[in-house]
């Protein structure tokens, strides 16, 4: 009898064929109501595919008896309790690294939309206003200041991207790394001196809110958030506030607090470029995100180790 694979997410573009022949594969993205389907085979299940839209908490994991891996498509796993998993001996996978530069890419293209106004412009252009004359400029890149929170490895990709647009790099993370850039232990100190802030930390309890209204404040009437994180490293209502009141000047956001519900008051705004977390979405890194999946749960099938296994 085939061990039974629980596929919340259809782990685009394969799908969960590639595992077909080792697993009997419960495809919950299929069905409106997966909860029958989920208690009718519970004891059965060793092997969960996820994504970040879905919450594996303590009790979701405890109530798999059988369970043996989680493997989440995606590099976060801030939506896994990571502690009750190793507890019970589910080992997790995730899919780092692959995606860095992708993401990274999106951070920029955020960055210059937001910077050169280039959404609001587009708009303009589409309503027939260009014959009305121009809206007021946007900021230029050179020269320019931006603080990464978070110089892990999109962190990194960032800061070479910037460095191309003749930016000056700086970051705040937990420990200061062998690198050029100049280091902040100092959030807010480091928010003073940026023209930018790119956000490419990870989620969970560590940097809930990281971002609240005195770094917002220390970033200034000039100053542009970026976020490619996630949505709970800022406190979103002091952002909202601080769009509206002009405590900063504008934010690209690719991630959000209550995901998929964006706030009507961000989405009225026309100094705030929006996205619908695409972070990665390219065919080409989304196969190779897919392909990781699958070759970590036959891996860890295969009684071999696990190519990227998230460990705490």
């Amino acid at each position: 009898m085939k061990p039974v694979l629980l596929a919340y997410y259809d782990n685009a573009p394969f799908g969960v064929s590639l595992l077909e022949d080792k697993f009997e594969v419960i495809n919950l993205w299929e069905v409106t109501s997966p909860a029958p389907l989920i208690e009718a085979n519970r004891d059965r299940v060793t092997t969960i595919l996820c994504s970040m839209m879905h919450d594996m908490n303590a009790d979701v994991i405890k109530s798999f008896p059988n369970l043996k891996m989680i493997a989440t498509y995606s590099v976060g796993y801030d939506h896994i309790d990571i502690k009750a998993a190793q507890e019970c001996g589910v080992k997790v996978s995730n899919t780092p690294d692959v995606l860095n530069a992708e993401t990274a890419d999106t951070g920029m293209a955020l960055l210059l939309a937001t910077a050169k106004r280039i959404v609001e412009n587009d708009k303009f252009l589409r309503a027939g206003k260009w014959l009305e004359g121009y809206l007021p400029c946007g900021t230029s890149l050179a020269d320019k200041t931006i603080g990464i929170v978070g110089l892990g490895g999109i962190g990194k990709k960032v800061a070479k991207r910037c460095e191309a647009f003749e930016m000056n790099v700086v970051y705040h993370g937990r420990s200061k790394q062998d690198v050029a850039y100049t280091y902040y232990d100092d959030l807010k100190a480091m928010a003073l001196e940026c023209d930018f802030l790119m956000l490419t930390c990870p989620g969970g309890a560590t940097t809930q809110n990281l971002i609240n209204a005195e770094i917002l404040q220390a970033l200034g009437e000039n100053g542009m958030l970026i976020n490619i994180a996630r949505g709970s490293v800022v406190d979103e209502p002091a952002l909202i506030k601080a769009l509206n009141e002009g405590i900063i000047k504008g934010a690209g956001l690719d991630v959000f607090a209550d995901e998929p519900n964006v706030p009507e008051a961000l989405m009225a705004m026309d100094n705030v470029v929006l996205l619908p977390h695409i972070g990665s979405a390219t065919t080409e890194t989304r196969s190779k995100m897919g392909q990781l999946v699958i070759d970590n749960i036959l891996a860890h099938f295969d009684g071999k180790e696990l190519l990227t296994e998230v460990k705490i």
